[in-house]
């Protein structure tokens, strides 16, 4: 079947933000993703990869926010993608930010929410991954309730109960839209929560990957922080980044003065010099997932050479459609030749040998 996303797109386009990724969740959700996209083509076998224990056909993921409920998981394994992070899920049911709280940013290939955790809650998460067939690596974002005076136990509730039904958990300690939560990053409040957690995990679902994801704002102290309490901690990864507060310069739309979480092209930059940076800090020894602003495979592949062993795209699906995934795998499959790579883990961190080569002769 042809690719006719081409011809929604007006539709989509015209409804208010929200209003159209609700639509697409509920096509997804109700087999209808033939009539987006064409059926998705095999990987390249030099993108796969196996990390924790799972294999991954290929380094591309949908990120946390396209499906927060889990509604559909495998539609979006369908389209190609090589995992899908559901979530952020809260404990309990809550319903966000006033609307509206979604802005698309068109000259700037961005987009402005402040969602605010909206979540039907862990029960219906719940059911739905019990009734699904473990096929496919999905995961879990976790966050807190708003309301909550114990954010340590809204995360543990998370691991507690999701347990064995994940694939792997990501710990959502960064998002810019519920007050007080970026303060979890910081290093003594954050090293005690990931201490409780990775217990939690390992009582409940022993050998499930846990990863925390941060902020791109973060000071050079923080970022050493936490690089330097994510091995004796016992994390098996981190997700960098989530959106940003801060509003370049350069921006164009008229949207840019919204407040919330900026994603998109803009992210990109100061996402990857992120990557890199916790890569070297980390001496290239914890498994990263690079997001923010990928729409490419030359970005995606520069979030891999800077020390990404995965990769997920949102805001640039808004712009591009589902066949942005193919055309990435696609490319990433020729860069990889191009350098010489024989697959995608060989080419991680790729820039930091170079760099290190090229000191040693200096």
């Amino acid at each position: 079947m042809a690719d006719l996303y081409p011809l929604i797109r007006p539709l989509l386009r015209a409804l208010p933000a929200e209003a159209a990724h609700r639509l697409t969740i509920r096509a997804l959700a109700g087999g209808l993703a033939g009539f987006v996209a064409a059926p998705a083509e095999p990987a390249p076998p030099s993108l796969r990869q196996t990390l924790w224990g799972r294999d991954f056909p290929n380094p591309i993921g949908v990120a946390a926010g396209f499906d927060k409920d889990a509604e559909a998981p495998d539609a979006l394994l369908r389209l190609g993608f090589g995992f899908a992070e559901s979530g952020t899920v809260t404990p309990r049911p809550q319903p966000g930010n006033p609307k509206p709280r979604v802005f698309r940013l068109y000259e700037d290939r961005a987009v402005i929410n402040r969602m605010g955790f909206n979540s039907y809650g862990l029960e219906p998460t719940l059911a739905r991954l019990r009734a699904r067939k473990r096929v496919g690596v999905v995961g879990v974002n976790l966050g807190k309730n708003r309301d909550s005076t114990d954010a340590a136990a809204d995360y543990l509730e998370g691991v507690r109960r999701v347990g064995a039904l994940a694939d792997y958990f990501v710990i959502n300690v960064s998002s810019p839209n519920t007050p007080g939560l970026r303060d979890l990053q910081r290093r003594e409040i954050l090293d005690d929560l990931l201490r409780r957690l990775v217990a939690a995990r390992d009582e409940a679902a022993p050998g499930t990957p846990l990863l925390v994801k941060i902020a791109p704002d973060l000071s050079p102290e923080e970022r050493a922080d936490i690089a330097a309490l994510a091995g004796p901690s016992g994390i098996d990864g981190i997700v960098i980044a989530n959106t940003t507060i801060a509003r370049p310069a350069s921006l164009q739309s008229a949207a840019a003065i919204e407040q919330g979480g900026l994603s998109g092209q803009p992210l990109f930059a100061p996402s990857t010099a992120l990557l890199g940076e916790i890569y070297g800090l980390t001496g290239g020894k914890l498994p990263l997932i690079g997001v923010g602003g990928i729409a490419s495979a030359d970005e995606a592949y520069a979030k891999i050479r800077a020390g990404a062993s995965l990769v997920q795209l949102y805001t640039a699906l808004v712009f591009e459609g589902p066949a942005l995934i193919g055309r990435i795998k696609r490319g990433l499959a020729t860069l990889l030749q191009r350098d010489g790579f024989a697959s995608i883990a060989e080419a991680v961190g790729a820039d930091h040998v170079l760099v290190s080569a090229e000191r040693s002769t200096a």
